[in-house]
C-alpha cells in the first residue's frame, strides 16, 4: 500500500546561505554554507540547513530571519524566498511538512558573525557531507537558482560592500559559476551592462596603481547584454 496521507500540514522555513571563502586547497575563492548538526531524531547527528517551525505570530521573512539568529548568529542584508518543498515523502514520519525556503548571501565581514560552536560549521558547496531529510535536493536547487541568476542580474552584490572593483566583482563571478574569465573582457563585458557607477576613489593600502572602486547604480536596470563569457578553455 502507498503512504496514507498525513491528517495535518506542518509548515517549516528554512535558509540556504552562501559565502564566499578560500578553497582548503587553494588561495580561490569558493563557494561555502553553513549547516546546524541535528540534535534529536529525526536524522540526529546529521548536519541539516538551519530552519524551524512557523510560528503564528512570525511572517515568514520574519521567521527565516529568527531562525537564523538563533540557529547561526547572521543576520544576513540580503535575505529572498527561494522556493516551497512540499512533496509527500519528504518528512521521515508520517507528518507532512511544507518548507517555505529562502537563500541569503553574505559577505564576509558579516559570516565572521557566525556562532561558532559544535553544532555550526561552514561546509563548501562542492565537498557536503550526507544532508538531512532532502536537504541536499534544496541545496542543489538553491546552487543552479544562484549561478542561473548571476549570468543576468547583480544578485553578486550580495557578496560584495557598497563599494568594490572590478577584480573583486570578477572573483565573485569566478567562485559561484565555477570558471575563469579573462580581465579585460570582463572588463568591456560588466561596464557594458550600464549598470555600474564609477565612484572616482580607488582602493587603499595597494602596493601599485590602486584600482578604481564601483558601485551598482540601483536606478538603472542591467541592460540586456546577454550572459557574461567565460575564458574560452572553460567556456
Amino acid at each position: 500500500m502507498g503512504r496514507q496521507h498525513a491528517e495535518r500540514v506542518d509548515l517549516a522555513v528554512s535558509t540556504v546561505i552562501f559565502a564566499l571563502r578560500p578553497s582548503p586547497d587553494s588561495d580561490l575563492m569558493t563557494l561555502w554554507l553553513p549547516l546546524v548538526r541535528r540534535i534529536r531524531e529525526p536524522y540526529e547527528g546529521r548536519w541539516a540547513l538551519p530552519g524551524g517551525w512557523l510560528s503564528p505570530e512570525h511572517d515568514l521573512e520574519t521567521a527565516a530571519r529568527a531562525t537564523l539568529g538563533r540557529t547561526t548568529g547572521l543576520t544576513p542584508r540580503y535575505l529572498e524566498q527561494l522556493y516551497a518543498f512540499g512533496t509527500l515523502d519528504r518528512s521521515a514520519d508520517d507528518t507532512r511538512v511544507v518548507s517555505i525556503v529562502y537563500w541569503a548571501l553574505v559577505h564576509a565581514d558579516e559570516a565572521a558573525q557566525a556562532i561558532d560552536s559544535d553544532n555550526v560549521e561552514w561546509f563548501a558547496v562542492d565537498d557536503l557531507p550526507e544532508l538531512a531529510f532532502d536537504h541536499r535536493t534544496i541545496v542543489d536547487y538553491a546552487v543552479w537558482r544562484l549561478r542561473t541568476k548571476m549570468e543576468y542580474s547583480r544578485i553578486a552584490h550580495g557578496f560584495l560592500g557598497e563599494t568594490f572593483t572590478l577584480a573583486q566583482l570578477r572573483q565573485v563571478h569566478e567562485a559561484v559559476r565555477g570558471c575563469s574569465f579573462d580581465p579585460a573582457n570582463f572588463r568591456r563585458q560588466i561596464l557594458a551592462t550600464g549598470s555600474l557607477v564609477d565612484t572616482g576613489e580607488h582602493l587603499t593600502g595597494t602596493s601599485h596603481r590602486p584600482p578604481r572602486l564601483y558601485r551598482y547604480d540601483t536606478a538603472v536596470q542591467p541592460a540586456d547584454h546577454g550572459p557574461l563569457t567565460p575564458s574560452k578553455e572553460q567556456a
